[in-house]
């Protein structure tokens, strides 16, 4: 039977195994050690997006969503329960958050896209309604 023997000596005669065996192990304790504290001090989910966690809601305005074309008071609900309440807060998030509410609240709103929701949202925060409603009505359901 042909076993397979590997040399672990080096030049001097000293074993090298265990020292080099220690070395890996350590490096790969503190790589798990940084990513922890990496995470914890960026708050990155699973899927690597970076999330402002949702803000108590005393002192924050409280805007009528339902202005932006493609939302409507269910969805103003959902936002609403991640922390999104104003219109400044709405254009400042980025669509995949958007979307990840849409889709962790069921296939009920796979239809909705939330891609133009951030851009009507800062012209209703910057209170350009004439502008705002010239774009709603070429959109159909916030497209």
């Amino acid at each position: 039977m042909l076993q397979l023997q590997i040399n672990t000596t080096a030049c001097d005669g000293s074993d090298v195994f265990w020292p080099w065996l220690l070395w890996l192990l350590g490096a790969f304790l503190l790589g798990l050690l940084l990513g922890w504290l990496l995470k914890q001090l960026f708050g990155c989910d699973n899927d690597g997006d970076t999330h402002v966690a949702p803000v108590a809601t005393v002192g924050v305005v409280k805007d009528d969503l339902t202005k932006i074309e493609g939302i409507g008071p269910k969805i103003k609900g959902l936002i609403n329960n991640d922390g999104i309440w104003s219109f400044h807060q709405l254009a400042s998030s980025p669509t995949s958050r958007l979307q990840k509410i849409l889709d962790d609240a069921g296939p009920a709103y796979t239809i909705h896209n939330p891609r133009t929701w951030a851009a009507q949202s800062k012209l209703a925060n910057e209170e350009h309604w004439k502008e705002l409603k010239i774009w709603q009505d070429f959109l159909k359901g916030g497209l």
